[in-house]
């Protein structure tokens, strides 16, 4: 009787241990549309998505900013080492006289030596100082490069929008976690209380055996079964406990919850779809609408406006330019106007068949991204295949094992049934109630499994929000 109190004792402060760790901490409950909400907003990789859409903005306003003039500002001190000047020999000028002389009187020595001395002087005629200083404004609007400015644009456009896919790849993965860890939550969930019901069942199974050993029903060894199978499934609640608690610990991950104080309890309940849309609509989905394919289309667009770019090339560019001369120290406004326009063009007209490389490489670009959007096509069709033929095998496993269920409840009842009458061993008891824990567990398993295959699946097509279309 001592052991027997010992056992009850035992058993009773388990199940306190239980109660107390199930309500020491506060519980409040969550629907999967209002996860997906918080994820949303507490999500740092969708943070990061959004600035990487900024980036792009940023990057396509710094493309369109070619169509606009540049302004620039100048300034300089300049000290030379000696003055700018122009200088004139006056025998330049007393030369032709003294020949006109002699040509009237050729023995004239007076006025020849007279012009000769003029001669041999310099007149200097200074037109800048040593120190000079200047402030100008500079102007240049391009007016024509070839198109290459509008192809800029377009390029920045499409940025903007492989910016966008890219967020939805990173949505579609962390709706895939989301999932994961919301319903792996709600099976550990189920998976504890039917742990409890296999801790309870049992617990009660040894209870009636003590009372058939008392009456002399039952040997010591069946009494000896029933109580290790009710430690073990003590040993299996409890590791199921912890599984839940990994899983709530995840959750809290995803969700970016730092909160101990208390524990999320998923409201959305596990669900299976009796019927699925036919494979070829999925196959459809994946080739419009999936990320990877759409990134790959981008970036063949991006590579095809570079071919045009690079082949703008071989035409001119043209610009306005003007320069106004806000202040001059030193300069006279006679020798260097203050304001100059015009018109100017540049054209680059062999640089080494620099151009024609780049043709190529861009055009090799885009048949490469071609081909590999063809084959990413090829390779998601088999992800498609896989994940759609795991959903239909978790569709049948939940049929079958919903029939099989019926069968183990009533299999259970039986057996107990039998046992009090001494009719059934305490081992038949034991088999089919963990046969019968067995099996809910299995259907429950075929759940998550069917979620976790229908939203990656979903990922795959780009439509991971009709993932809550399909759990209504």
């Amino acid at each position: 009787m001592k052991f027997h109190l010992k056992v009850f004792i035992h058993c009773a402060i388990f199940s306190l241990v239980i109660s107390t760790n199930m309500f020491a901490q506060s519980m409040q409950t969550l629907n999967f549309e209002d996860a997906v909400k918080l994820m949303q907003t507490n999500s740092r990789s969708l943070k990061m998505a959004d600035k990487e859409i900024e980036i792009a903005k940023t990057e396509r306003d710094k493309l369109n900013s070619f169509w606009y003039p540049s302004l620039q500002a100048s300034g300089a001190y300049t000290y030379l080492s000696q003055k700018i000047e122009v200088k004139q020999s006056l025998s330049t000028l007393t030369d032709p006289v003294v020949d006109f002389v002699h040509s009237i009187i050729p023995n004239d020595q007076l006025i020849t030596n007279f012009l000769n001395q003029i001669g041999s002087h310099t007149l200097a005629f200074p037109l800048a100082p040593r120190n000079l200083t200047t402030i100008d404004v500079n102007a240049e609007w391009i007016i024509f490069s070839g198109l290459k400015r509008i192809r800029a644009s377009k390029i920045g456009k499409i940025a903007i929008d492989m910016a966008h896919e890219n967020k939805g790849q990173i949505n579609a993965e962390q709706r895939v976690v989301l999932v994961e860890a919301y319903y792996g939550l709600r099976l550990s969930q189920q998976i504890v209380k039917v742990n409890e019901e296999v801790y309870n069942a049992l617990k009660k199974h040894y209870e009636n055996a003590l009372k058939l050993e008392e009456k002399g029903m039952l040997d010591k060894a069946g009494r000896l079964l029933a109580q290790v199978n009710m430690d073990e499934a003590k040993r299996e609640l409890q590791a199921s406990l912890k599984n839940e608690s990994v899983f709530q610990n995840t959750l809290k991950t995803v969700l970016n919850i730092e909160s101990d104080t208390f524990n999320i309890v998923p409201t959305s309940p596990l669900f299976i779809n009796e019927a699925l849309p036919p494979r070829s609509e999925f196959i459809q989905s994946v080739n419009t609408n999936n990320y990877l394919i759409n990134l790959l289309h981008l970036q063949e667009n991006i590579a095809k406006e570079q071919t045009h770019i690079n082949q703008a090339g071989y035409m001119p560019n043209i610009a306005f330019f003007g320069k106004q001369t806000i202040y001059s120290h030193g300069i006279q406004s006679n020798l260097v106007p203050r304001l100059i326009i015009g018109v100017g063009f540049t054209w680059n007209l062999f640089d080494g068949l620099d151009r024609e490389k780049k043709i190529r490489q861009s055009k090799l670009t885009q048949q490469t991204l071609a081909l590999g959007q063809e084959k990413a096509k090829d390779d998601l069709a088999v992800g498609v295949d896989n994940f759609y033929s795991q959903m239909q095998k978790s569709i049948d496993n939940v049929t079958a094992l919903n029939a099989t269920i019926e069968l183990s409840e009533e299999l259970v009842r039986i057996r107990k049934k039998a046992f009090v009458e001494g009719m059934a061993t305490s081992l038949e008891v034991i088999d089919a109630e963990n046969l019968l824990a067995k099996v809910k567990t299995a259907r429950f398993a075929a759940y998550y499994e069917y979620e976790i295959a229908l939203i990656n699946l979903l990922s795959l097509c780009g439509t991971p929000e009709q993932f809550y279309n399909y759990s209504n």
